[in-house]
């Protein structure tokens, strides 16, 4: 019966990704309250899309005053 390989270590594995995270911006990102952004310049209407837990993509457009 074949095994698995044996679990790396990402500070001694040399095609380990490294990357330097800022907390405080991905505390921002990590939440459920979207980041302020500016009006779009074109039509002053912003789009969000929103994908559920079925994969379904849903996009809603807002009119901006």
């Amino acid at each position: 019966m074949p095994t698995s390989p044996e679990p790396t270590n990402p500070t001694t594995n040399s095609n380990a990704l490294l990357a330097e995270v800022d907390e405080d911006a991905w505390s921002d990102l990590y939440s459920s309250i979207s980041c302020p952004f500016p009006s779009p310049a074109h039509n002053g209407k912003p789009g969000k899309i929103v994908i559920n837990h079925y994969g379904d993509e849903v996009l809603k457009v807002y009119e901006v005053s």
